[in-house]
């Protein structure tokens, strides 16, 4: 099997241009294992759709699917321009929570950055978990799959590996959940660090920081129909949450390597 590991702000996938095998889920986790692998956060197959211009099926580290991941639509965005298996700027990709369209902005013959519409941002009313001792107020937000927004005045105090499994795997989230934690820096500015639901400590994750952003905006921390910028471990994304909760995101894909398994 062929595959490009590609990555958006560190949040890297191996990924695969062709139909999902049978053995997926142990696929995935050998291959993502950062010792015995080639390493990744999961592994992303891309195929043609009859309801877009191509699908994205998405596998997280443990074997897993997820219905989404920002940086992950990002990647497949340049994935088939690059490739030549479109010359299309504008593209449609099936995903489990829906299409989603992109704009490719290209330099060079090669895409640089990818803005993705990604529909409607659901907040809900805060909620409250019990973790150890402690009481926990997050805001519930669904941007294609779900995620527990904490706000902090320090993002970098937070026991990150801790926290976030103990959320991810709360009772209150049977289907388990992303947990994202939040500083505002400005009216303009939040600095995030997040667990992903299935792959742990990542770099970066788009869907994370619509989901932070869109937070932000409910709580007015942040302004509507302005561009946010989003620090994360990996580097910056530009999130802009309009109005009526419409997010579009904006950021970086890169290539990293080209593979094949053995």
């Amino acid at each position: 099997m062929h595959f490009t590991k590609m990555h958006g702000l560190g949040n890297d996938y191996l990924y695969v241009f062709g139909e999902v095998p049978d053995d997926i889920a142990a696929l995935s986790v050998r291959l993502s294992d950062r010792h015995f692998g080639a390493g990744s956060d999961g592994m992303i197959f891309i195929s043609r759709s009859d309801a877009a211009d191509f699908k994205m099926r998405i596998f997280n580290a443990d074997g897993s699917e997820a219905k989404m991941c920002g940086n992950g639509i990002r990647c497949v965005g340049k994935y088939v321009y690059d490739k030549g298996y479109t010359d299309n700027t504008f593209l449609r990709i099936e995903t489990l929570s829906g299409v989603k369209e992109l704009e490719l902005t290209v330099a060079h013959g090669k895409v640089q950055t990818v803005s993705v519409r990604m529909g409607n941002a659901c907040v809900r009313a805060d909620g409250m978990l019990q973790i150890g001792n402690a009481q926990i107020v997050y805001t519930p937000v669904h941007v294609g799959n779900p995620h527990a927004v904490v706000f902090t005045p320090d993002v970098q105090s937070v026991a990150l590996e801790t926290t976030g499994a103990q959320i991810e795997h709360h009772p209150d989230f049977p289907g388990g959940v992303n947990a994202e934690f939040v500083q505002v820096l400005s009216e303009t500015s939040l600095r995030m660090r997040v667990w992903e639901r299935g792959s742990g400590v990542t770099m970066a994750c788009g869907t994370g920081a619509c989901a932070s952003t869109a937070a932000a905006v409910r709580k007015g921390y942040c302004k509507a129909g302005t561009p946010i910028t989003v620090h994360l471990d990996g580097g910056t994304l530009q999130i802009q949450v309009d109005a009526d909760g419409n997010v579009t995101m904006t950021g970086p894909a890169e290539t990293v390597y080209e593979g094949e398994t053995a």
